[in-house]
């Protein structure tokens, strides 16, 4: 029967006693509090997980007599009351202080282009969205003054499915913000909140919406309005989607729209945090506001930077957004005449030696006064990469610093551990003592039976989801359920006894997912091994314009297709949260296995590790720290080879060693059963995973050490710089213009007499240098002395300042020093002048130094 279809839907309305499940359904605190998640599972669990497990979603299309039934049922009521009651007393204050505080008055803005809470807000691609979302969270628990700044896409990261022949196809589609925990943001009048940004020839319209996360609040920036020519409605509405010209429009509507939209709302942060160089265009944004209150360029640039934080998050080129220089030319050119400054000057801010575009990591460093990696190894390989912002300083010593990442424990924890952890470690419960190692050394006492039996029925309903995956993958692509059957034979919830590793990440190259088919005879000979078989499964996306990322997940399926690899790997599709909360609870061992060093950090591993899942890893990014931390005794390790070998040798080198280590220790000692059934070895190495890891690669560790480290110095670095109509950044800007003018012409030289080779203990020698500063003056300027021994890998043990003595006959300033070394043995000097000013934020910001 033909005719039109109008679509209409019909939502039900909560009952009076029901009321405030709304509420609950707006506030992303339900994406970590298990029991509030639960509350609306009970309502209709097949409809839940239909929606994805979205709350919002649910009260939209639950029927109607479901929600009044509920609205009768006392155990429903007084589940509801529990929540609600743990709900309210969140909201007032956190269970007790955690963490270092902000001072009052004090506002922290968090701008990232992607954040990752839940599978019910897609707005996020991978790790980066994770973290950001692990870090507004965490802010919550602390109770910190914090908002988050967005973009709110209609089109998140692609949905994935796999053929049989491993073909990935991704599909988009655009999300009803109706169904998300999303709402306007309003002003006081009522009004929606809307933002107008410029871009060449036209205004774009942005709709501002508001975002609950616990007590923190999280704006996103929309562009799909009516008032918007077809392309404007465009910018937001793909998550790193579109052209060049698309990336840098998102990027100015982020930054310039995600200011000013904080400035309508009347919110004034005391520190601005850039996770991620996508936001850097915000630094503009603020310049403009500052030049309107009567600073010049310079000094506006000085106090714009004095309080922002910059993250960068990957060592890999590709993740470092860049720009044509005549494309920064044409959006900024208008901007650059507003703040008083030219083209040329602007586009020098992102600009690297020896290139000819604009990179935003750049900007945001040199408009930055901190700046972190995510890592201790990808700190050094900063510093390393950055070195040109810093030229004349060592990378050693350039003002890169690091906090490595933390995962949010609430929200990866397997439910089943949070009772046993709130009972077996020590009285106050795990989330009392998140960062206390002593706490967690008391998993040790859980019986090892307990423990193992827990991991089992964690791994049992991990193994549902992967065989309700595959199943409905199998059925779509046609094939038979005799072969299913086979394929997961191993993978048995009923029977979770199987070695199981697990890998689930984005497929890019580098994180090298079939670097363990480099010997398949070999792996063969491991899999199959009938008294220790064992199970891979894989899980992730390659980005649709990823090749050889596309074509490693075409390799796992044609190597699972080999008859000697049935039912041993198992590549999964549709990788989302839902699937990596269970994968990294409830494997036995987690896989990473990237080229060294471009893992920046990862957190899957740590996620994996609080659940009793033991790492298998190459030392890269976090692992580095964690596998040190546990003396070698929470994990393996895959010691990266010399990077002076070719890329098929590395290869073929690490794959040994994981081969090896595969054989050699982690099967043996998986299958080295007890008669009580379970392996004692196995339990002592997953318990002291948990309580070297634990304590030390969680969230609220990590925020802490950002507000002591950065957020706290920035606020006060802002109230000092804008004393007396900021009179310190004017000050700054004339001194660094000083300097930058006159520093080419400040030499060195030794004026003492001859250089003594050697002396006995406790005798002294003289030092003497002369040091012409070309007009500078010698309060410009601090003159150090190094001792070190020779070839130390550690930093200079010991700094001394030179003190001015006088000027000669040549205009020259005279330095001297009385040395007196206190250890003995082959020791050397070194004598270096660098700017100094109080104000800078690190000795070597200004990236200039000149050595003897």
């Amino acid at each position: 029967m033909s005719g039109t279809r109008y679509p209409l839907e019909v939502n039900p309305l909560l009952p009076a006693r029901l009321a405030r499940l709304d509420e609950l359904a707006n506030d992303l605190r339900y994406s970590w509090d298990r029991p509030t998640r639960d509350l609306f599972a009970q309502l209709h669990n097949k409809l839940w997980r239909a929606v994805g497990h979205s709350p919002k979603a649910l009260l939209k299309r639950i029927d109607q007599h479901l929600l009044d039934e509920a609205a009768e049922n006392s155990e429903f009521l007084g589940s509801m009351a529990r929540v609600l009651s743990a709900y309210d007393s969140y909201q007032v204050r956190p269970s007790r202080e955690i963490g270092p505080r902000m001072a009052e008055g004090d506002l922290i803005a968090y701008f990232c282009a992607e954040f990752g809470f839940h599978e019910s807000l897609p707005i996020y691609s991978g790790g980066l969205g994770i973290l950001a979302g692990d870090h507004c969270k965490t802010a919550s628990d602390m109770h910190l003054p914090f908002v988050g700044v967005g973009l709110l896409y209609r089109q998140g990261y692609f949905q994935q499915t796999i053929d049989g022949e491993g073909r990935q196809a991704a599909t988009y589609h655009d999300s009803d913000f109706d169904e998300l925990p999303v709402a306007p943001a309003v002003l006081d009048s009522g009004e929606a909140l809307h933002i107008q940004v410029e871009l060449p020839g036209r205004m774009v319209e942005v709709k501002v919406w508001q975002v609950r996360v616990g007590v923190v609040k999280l704006y996103l920036l929309d562009t799909d309005l009516e008032q918007n020519t077809p392309h404007d409605r465009d910018i937001a509405h793909r998550l790193y989607g579109g052209d060049r010209t698309t990336r840098i429009e998102q990027e100015i509507i982020l930054g310039i729209g995600g200011v000013r939209a904080l400035k309508v709302l009347g919110l004034h942060p005391t520190v601005w945090h850039i996770n991620e160089g996508h936001a850097a265009f915000l630094v503009l944004e603020r310049i403009r506001q500052l030049v309107r209150q009567g600073l010049d360029f310079d000094s506006a640039f000085e106090a714009a930077a004095s309080n922002m934080v910059f993250t960068t998050h990957t060592p890999v080129p590709a993740g470092h957004d860049h720009f044509a220089e005549d494309m920064i030319r044409h959006y900024f050119e208008s901007c650059a005449n507003e703040i008083g400054c030219s083209i040329e000057s602007l586009l020098a801010l992102g600009r690297v030696q020896g290139q000819q575009e604009f990179n935003m990591t750049t900007l945001a460093l040199r408009s930055s006064s901190y700046h972190n990696a995510v890592s201790r190894i990808h700190g050094e390989v900063s510093s390393r990469i950055c070195k040109d912002i810093w030229p004349q300083i060592d990378p050693d010593d350039n003002p890169m610093d690091y906090v490595t990442n933390g995962i949010h424990v609430p929200s990866f924890l397997s439910e089943l551990w949070r009772d046993i952890f709130d009972r077996a470690p020590a009285p106050g419960g795990w989330s009392q003592n998140l960062t206390d190692a002593g706490y967690w050394q008391g998993v040790h006492t859980i019986p090892d039976h307990q423990f193992w039996s827990t991991r089992q029925s964690i791994k049992a309903q991990m193994l549902h989801l992967v065989r309700a995956r595959i199943s409905e993958q199998h059925a779509r692509n046609h094939g038979s359920q005799a072969h299913l059957d086979r394929l997961l034979k191993l993978a048995d919830p009923d029977n979770p006894n199987v070695l199981t590793i697990g890998f689930a990440r984005r497929f890019a190259t580098y994180k090298r997912a079939t670097l363990l088919f480099k010997n398949l005879d070999w792996l063969r000979q491991i899999v199959s091994d009938p008294e220790r078989p064992v199970v891979f499964i894989f899980a992730g996306k390659a980005h649709p314009a990823d090749e050889p990322g596309q074509a490693m997940i075409r390799r796992i399926a044609e190597v699972a297709a080999m008859p000697e690899f049935e039912a041993h790997i198992l590549m999964v599709e549709g990788y989302d949260l839902h699937l990596s909360r269970r994968l990294v609870a409830g494997v036995d061992v987690w896989l990473n296995n990237p080229l060294y060093p471009l893992e920046a950090s990862g957190t899957s591993g740590m996620k994996a590790a609080i659940n009793g899942v033991i790492n298998l890893s190459v030392l890269d990014g976090w692992w580095g720290e964690g596998y040190q931390g546990g003396d070698g005794a929470n994990g393996w390790a895959i010691k990266p080879v010399s990077s002076s070998y070719d890329e098929n040798r590395r290869d073929y080198e690490e794959a040994r060693t994981f081969y090896e280590l595969l054989q050699d220790k982690v099967s043996p000692l998986y299958y080295d059963r007890s008669p009580m059934g379970y392996s004692p070895g196995w339990v002592a190495m997953a318990k002291r995973s948990i309580a070297t890891i634990a304590p030390h690669f969680n969230s609220m560790r990590m925020v802490s050490e950002y507000v002591t480290k950065f957020y706290q110095p920035a606020a006060r670095r802002w109230s000092h710089c804008r004393e007396s109509d900021y009179a310190c950044a004017r000050r700054l800007s004339e001194w660094k213009a000083r300097i930058g003018a006159a520093w080419s012409g400040v030499t060195l030289r030794w004026a003492g007499e001859n250089i003594q080779r050697r002396i006995r203990f406790g005798e002294s020698i003289h030092i003497e240098v002369a040091l012409q500063l070309n007009k500078l003056k010698p309060d410009d300027v601090r003159v150090e002395l190094l001792l070190s021994r020779p070839n130390a890998v550690v930093r200079p043990q010991h700094c001394f300042k030179l003190a001015r003595q006088g000027r000669n006959a040549d205009g020259e300033d005279i330095y001297g020093l009385e040395l007196t070394p206190d250890i003995c043995g082959k020791i050397e000097y070194r004598i270096r002048v660098y700017p100094h000013h109080e104000l800078l934020p690190h000795p070597f910001e200004m990236g200039m130094m000149v050595w003897l």
